[in-house]
């Protein structure tokens, strides 16, 4: 069990941050990430401000909708607007490539070792730098992948073909009807599969990925492994934050990492082993 009192190991020189990040990664024998939205985020994946307002401005002067996040939860009037709505969310967010090239830099710096991802990030940017699909495992599911609403089954779908058909005919903040998912099914409406309640499909996909996670895991117990976690909140801390902590306490040859803009921190029982740094995640990488 660890203290309440964590340490605040912000790394007071940047330069001699960088360097012990580089080391450790350099004497690794294996590599964990565990991916947030903050590293989205530094990609330039947001979901406020600017880029809210270029892709949701009629969206935000009907509705008053504050952010990307909270406009996928608005009880729209029809099946149609809804659709329009998150075909845009999908498509901005999925099927375009970010901003910046983050994932491409944190791909650079791993791609020579023996890497897994752990992530609740749902963009599929890890794929589109280069990652290896069979190192990834998604826990929270994917813009790319819609499901039963009810569900009736658990098996998921892809989208693409879909949401491009929708993005080129909306009009008016709607789609046209006969564009709107249903089950193949039972015939009820299609949702996203994003982890918001107890619907969520865990599909054949999902299982055989946290089986490969786990087994990594496994076989790198004992191993100088890294715990590289980058722009991980405290939303879901259990899914990645605290087993890194906990594994980290559990062998001594192991790193924890945390780069997060303003939030780094670890236990006290584990700041020997841990490098914390705040700061922007692609400068980080960049550094590297």
């Amino acid at each position: 069990m660890f203290s309440r009192i964590w340490t605040k190991k912000s790394t007071e020189n940047y330069s001699e941050g960088i360097g012990k990040l580089a080391e450790a990664v350099k004497e690794a024998d294996a590599v964990v990430i565990g991916a947030g939205s903050g590293l989205s985020a530094s990609a330039g994946l947001t979901y406020s401000w600017e880029r809210f307002e270029k892709y949701f401005g009629d969206f935000i002067a009907k509705y008053h909708i504050r952010d990307m996040y909270s406009g996928g939860f608005y009880p729209y009037p029809a099946l149609e607007e809804y659709w329009a709505w998150w075909s845009r969310h999908i498509y901005y967010n999925r099927y375009v490539d970010a901003p910046k090239p983050v994932y491409q830099a944190l791909y650079d710096v791993v791609k020579g070792k023996d890497y897994f991802v752990l992530t609740t990030n749902v963009d599929h940017q890890f794929q589109k730098a280069g990652f290896d699909k069979k190192r990834l495992f998604y826990t929270q599911g994917d813009y790319g992948l819609w499901q039963c609403s009810r569900p009736c089954h658990q098996k998921t779908y892809d989208n693409e073909d879909a949401v491009r058909k929708m993005i080129s005919e909306q009009r008016d903040m709607k789609i046209p009807a006969e564009l709107i998912p249903k089950c193949p099914v039972c015939g009820a409406p299609m949702t996203m599969n994003l982890r918001c309640d107890n619907t969520f499909v865990q599909d054949e996909g999902w299982y055989a990925a946290s089986e490969r996670y786990e087994d990594f895991i496994r076989r790198h117990k004992e191993m100088r492994i890294l715990f590289l976690e980058l722009g991980v909140g405290g939303n879901t801390p259990a899914i990645i934050k605290y087993p890194f902590w906990q594994m980290t306490a559990e062998n001594p040859r192991a790193v924890y990492v945390c780069v997060n803009d303003g939030e780094a921190a670890c236990p006290k029982e584990i700041a020997g082993q841990s490098i914390c740094m705040n700061g922007d995640i692609g400068e980080v990488l960049k550094g590297l």
